[in-house]
């Protein structure tokens, strides 16, 4: 049989963490920050955990 193999672009933006949680950076958080309010910035600065919808999808893409 074959091997997995990763999906590198999913790889380069979501990572797995010691429980097994998936974070990856929130959306809209790359430019135009100029036109976006300060309260939306702290919002969607730093990173956050995927939706559970999200997970069994991006698991698959990641090998686990």
């Amino acid at each position: 049989m074959p091997k997995n193999k990763t999906h590198k672009g999913t790889a380069k933006r979501v990572r797995v963490t010691g429980t097994g949680k998936l974070v990856a950076e929130h959306q809209n958080n790359q430019h135009k920050f100029e036109h976006k309010s300060g309260s939306r910035k702290r919002r969607i600065s730093g990173t956050g955990v995927l939706s559970p919808a999200d997970t069994g999808r991006m698991k698959k893409l990641l090998g686990r």
